[in-house]
């Protein structure tokens, strides 16, 4: 009896069987079809990370899968490799003369803009400098992206000494108060 019921059991087990193999098959093409998916986009990724834009700014270049970050950070060290600007080294306390695109009309000027950078941010493409000035007894700061395409040059003037990150302290300076020591080691 007992060998009766195995032999019912191994039937419909393999009727079973028989019955799922089409779906078997079915899964293991869309799994086929999914990995050549991924396969595709790992290559483009490594693409992507294996530019000699990527190497020559000294960033690390992996195979395989990258994550958001990873790509992000390509993507910008090669758009910086592709922009002809050469940036000096700007520190805060530095006094420099900022070159910005106006256009009035259909013709374009470059106007220098000089002040102390008091504050420096993010980084990358998105590095912005706070450049502040005293313009008739008002003092007035505007924030540049330095590889903003409006931005034409910049060119440090004077090295500044100061011993902090933000210099907003000249906010409530007024005069010769403002003035800040210069460098002559960099």
């Amino acid at each position: 009896m007992t060998d009766a019921n195995n032999t019912d059991k191994t039937t419909s087990a393999a009727a079973e069987t028989a019955a799922e193999a089409p779906a078997v098959e079915a899964s293991t093409e869309a799994v086929e079809a999914n990995t050549e998916a991924v396969e595709a986009s790992t290559t483009a990724a490594v693409a992507v990370a294996e530019k000699p834009a990527a190497k020559a700014a000294g960033t690390t270049v992996t195979v395989g899968k990258l994550s958001a970050h990873e790509l992000i950070r390509a993507f910008e060290a090669e758009q910086i490799a592709k922009q002809a600007k050469d940036l000096p080294d700007i520190y805060v306390g530095d006094t420099v003369r900022v070159g910005v695109r106006i256009t009035e009309g259909n013709k374009e000027r470059i106007q220098p803009y000089e002040g102390v950078v008091i504050a420096k941010r993010h980084g990358g493409l998105n590095e912005t400098i706070t450049v502040r000035r005293i313009f008739q007894g008002v003092g007035v700061e505007r924030v540049f992206l330095l590889h903003s395409p409006q931005v034409a040059s910049v060119k440090v003037e004077r090295r500044g000494k100061v011993r902090r990150a933000k210099l907003f302290y000249l906010r409530d300076r007024v005069g010769k108060a403002t003035r800040v020591k210069q460098r002559f080691d960099r």
